[in-house]
């Protein structure tokens, strides 16, 4: 491979296609692009319309969002490579316009598969329709492209989870992604949810075995390809911007109602490695893939663990904690509670605290609330926390080893030059700076809460502080008088027990 040739010059006048542009790694994806390959040709993204916004109103959306803000400011030109097409990606052909497909087969040469369902608890339906027919429909597309250099496919560093070891390579499936494709769309729904849980096998939900199967779409292709295994993706480290996230996917909401004061127990183990990784450097990862791909043409799927994998290594409990930290240097609008709480490894711990520290305490409040005349909502909240934190618990109380010697093979073959540009060297990463980052993003892009209100939610959280502290007193007050109050009974009936033996 002649690795001479950077990513911006591989790139130069190439018109390529991305999928899932409207999630969270599609705008960070496009905008990298942009941002880094100004000389790139054109970028099509296919854009269904949804909920009476049709497709080119939900690009002005994507460009009108923080994500492109320097893009609108300093390069506006560039925007306009930026191509929307109409099109349903779970359904034969894409729904594409017969003029857009032909456009598509004659001009397009790179393609970049982020679309996907990242929900665990999808029916096995919806979730193997939204991310294995998904990609076998695009890969189709992409079979009849006669100028097709790269395909890269977005998986998860969690698509075997009966595998504690994640090497880079092929996993083959027990069942074909056609035969499952044909099962989900052709038996009633209540036969297909009896069926769920055999069909999943060792996989813990819909969404691990949905994308293992679109592995196995991928490694049977024979197109020139990638997969990229991202582990937890969050907020990014560098860009667009520090701290950019516009979700609440996995540690984002836990985290948002831990800084809250609602969520005050999870069970996990906090001594085993976390693997986050920023999505600008898991969108960095998937670039160089598609270069090198490009670049070697290879007869078989090039496999690459987008993962931490220990090289800058932090712990559960450490990254919980920095968060903590955090989280009361720069709080939340709208606390519930003072924040607190704690992880455990021990199951009857963890439930014992979700019934006195979620679920009584809600009950209460929520009385108080109706008493007062307003719509109880505590309840309902800790329900979903509970359900939430049920669905995640699979993941934080097992640990896995992520092969990633492809990533960091792939790093040193960039030119200095793009090593800067494109960068994924996780060890660089400040956890602490970091988390900083993390939490003062999450509350400006993702909450809307103005560094303006930073003063006000300090006032209210000391507030909060001093209520946590005569909640407490009470309570160890309480204990202590039904200990005292246990006791003295307890004398009382060995008193009166020992002078009937003597009378």
């Amino acid at each position: 491979m002649d690795s001479t040739t950077t990513i911006p010059e591989w790139f130069k006048d190439r018109k390529v296609l991305i999928t899932g542009a409207t999630g969270f790694l599609g705008k960070v994806m496009i905008h990298k692009l942009l941002m880094s390959c100004p000389d790139i040709g054109k970028i099509f993204l296919i854009i269904r319309g949804k909920k009476g916004v049709d497709t080119q109103s939900r690009l002005k959306i994507i460009t009108d969002g923080e994500p492109f803000r320097e893009l609108r400011e300093k390069y506006p030109e560039r925007l306009k490579k930026m191509i929307a097409i109409p099109g349903e990606l779970t359904i034969d052909g894409l729904d594409l316009a017969e003029a857009d497909k032909e456009r598509l087969l004659k001009e397009i040469s790179v393609v970049i598969h982020t679309a996907a369902n990242v929900k665990f608890d999808l029916p096995l339906k919806t979730a193997v329709n939204a991310n294995t027919k998904s990609t076998m429909n695009v890969l189709a597309l992409a079979k009849q492209m006669p100028h097709l250099e790269s395909f890269v496919h977005v998986s998860t560093a969690y698509c075997q989870c009966s595998e504690e070891i994640l090497e880079e390579r092929a996993y083959p499936t027990p069942i074909s992604p056609e035969s499952v494709i044909s099962i989900v769309n052709t038996m009633p729904d209540d036969v297909l949810d009896a069926m769920t849980p055999k069909l999943l096998g060792k996989q813990p939900n819909t969404y691990a075995f949905s994308k293992s199967l679109s592995e196995d779409l991928l490694y049977r292709s024979n197109l020139p390809a990638g997969v990229a295994r991202p582990s937890i993706v969050i907020a990014s480290w560098k860009e667009p911007t520090p701290g950019w996230i516009d979700n609440i996917n996995g540690p984002t909401g836990l985290m948002i109602g831990a800084g809250k004061g609602v969520l005050r127990t999870m069970l996990c183990n906090g001594d085993y490695l976390t693997d986050i990784m920023p999505c600008d450097i898991a969108v960095n990862s998937i670039i160089a893939l598609a270069w090198r791909v490009g670049m070697e043409k290879p007869e078989k799927p090039i496999f690459m663990n987008v993962t931490e994998s220990g090289d800058n290594p932090v712990t559960w409990s450490q990254i919980i904690e920095i968060g903590k930290k955090q989280t009361l240097n720069y709080p939340f609008s709208g606390l519930l509670w003072y924040p607190g709480g704690r992880v455990t490894s021990w199951r009857i711990l963890h439930w014992l605290a979700v019934l006195f520290l979620h679920f009584i305490p809600a009950y209460l409040l929520d009385a108080l609330i109706v008493l007062s005349g307003n719509k109880p909502f505590l309840v309902r909240v800790h329900q979903r926390i509970t359900y939430g934190l049920e669905l995640l618990q699979y993941y934080t109380t097992r640990q896995w080893i992520f092969l990633n010697e492809v990533k960091k093979d792939l790093q040193n073959r960039l030119t200095p030059k793009d090593r800067e540009t494109f960068f994924m060297d996780t060890t660089a990463i400040s956890w602490e700076e970091y988390m900083q980052n993390y939490i003062l993003g999450t509350r400006k892009y993702y909450l809307k809460d103005d560094f303006s209100t930073l003063p006000r939610a300090r006032q209210v959280l000391s507030y909060f502080y001093i209520a946590d502290c005569i909640v407490k007193f009470l309570f160890v007050i309480f204990i202590t008088w039904i200990i005292y109050s246990w006791m003295n009974t307890s004398n009382g009936i060995t008193a009166a027990l020992i002078g009937k033996n003597e009378i």
